[in-house]
């Protein structure tokens, strides 16, 4: 009786362990569900809602100009932040903000992206901490599900016009 509970008990890890990677595999490399905080991203992303992010564009270099990415925060590595790519290697991105009179402007360095917030007024991005290495990057949000009135893809950036074509 006891062989037969133990052998039940190291089955049920088995299977539990099993499964368990399976699911990292698949929050780690495909994607999963993630809930937003903060007014950064307002008003594309409002504070709460749930959005669905995949993690196969960043292993295939596959992030453009005006994907919204999740990544790990270069400030505080225990967080993830939710901003939009400004720009690519190489790009030439505006580093003022929009309230500056005398507009600034840098090259994005080989191996980063330029991150900002939608919300411009309200948002810690890439203005102040700088680019943002690629390898950060944990996914890319495809597109909303919760609150349901707002459910599907993701509009456009409110800021279309800090995307520079130098």
């Amino acid at each position: 009786m006891f062989r037969n509970a133990l052998g039940k008990t190291f089955r049920f890890l088995g299977y539990t362990v099993q499964y368990g990677c399976i699911a990292h595999c698949a929050f780690e490399y495909l994607g999963g569900i993630v809930v937003c905080s903060g007014p950064s991203m307002e008003p594309t992303i409002q504070n709460s809602d749930i959005v669905f992010s995949e993690n196969l564009s960043r292993h295939f270099y596959c992030i453009r100009k005006g994907d919204i990415v999740i990544v790990k925060s270069p400030t505080d590595p225990k967080s993830n932040i939710c901003k939009r790519v400004i720009g690519l290697e190489g790009d030439k991105v505006c580093t003022s903000n929009p309230s500056d009179f005398l507009k600034t402007h840098s090259f994005v360095p080989k191996g980063h992206v330029w991150l900002e917030g939608d919300n411009l007024r309200n948002s810690t991005d890439s203005r102040c901490y700088g680019p943002v290495p690629y390898g950060l990057i944990r996914g890319r949000i495809c597109f909303k599900i919760w609150p349901l009135n707002d459910f599907g893809f993701l509009r456009a950036s409110p800021n279309g016009h800090r995307f520079l074509d130098d």
